[in-house]
């Protein structure tokens, strides 16, 4: 990961003022389940996509479906950034998408099941952007019986 102090002066003042909406005083709307009764879903800001699939190109607002029995090695990144280090990913899919942590959460039963499709998008886009996005990602979910999203901001 790039250090605030190692990337030119402009990104810097990007990152520092870059506004981060909180949760306080939010109250969940549902009554949650317990953990074990759960079927999760991933979405990642990673810019992974299948082998096959489009890779991401600058100011994409769209997705890409990750089958929820993905073979980590058909997984690739095409994020882009001078500011990324890829180092992770590159040894550990799960850094950016914790897939084979949630099937052995699963296998465990500390959760009740993986979906069948998770997603990803690019972190480059601003979130007021993805609306189109996130309503189909929503859609798809709701279809699969997704009622828990791991969200992993990258």
């Amino acid at each position: 990961m790039a250090r605030l102090e190692t990337i030119p002066s402009g990104e810097q003042k990007m990152m520092i003022e870059l506004d981060c909406s909180g949760f306080e005083g939010r109250e969940p709307f549902v009554a949650p389940k317990p953990l074990s009764e759960r079927r999760i879903s991933i979405i990642s800001t990673a810019a992974l996509n299948m082998r096959d699939d489009a890779i991401y190109q600058r100011d994409a607002t769209d997705y890409r479906i990750i089958p929820g029995d993905v073979d980590p090695a058909d997984v690739v990144m095409s994020h882009v950034s001078v500011n990324f280090d890829r180092t992770g990913f590159q040894q550990d899919l799960n850094v950016c998408f914790p897939i084979e942590r949630l099937h052995e959460l699963a296998n465990d039963g500390v959760i009740g099941s993986v979906a069948n499709y998770h997603f990803t998008v690019s972190g480059a886009a601003h979130p007021s952007d993805l609306d189109d996005s996130a309503r189909a990602m929503a859609r798809t979910m709701k279809e699969d019986g997704v009622d828990t999203v791991l969200l992993v901001p990258i």
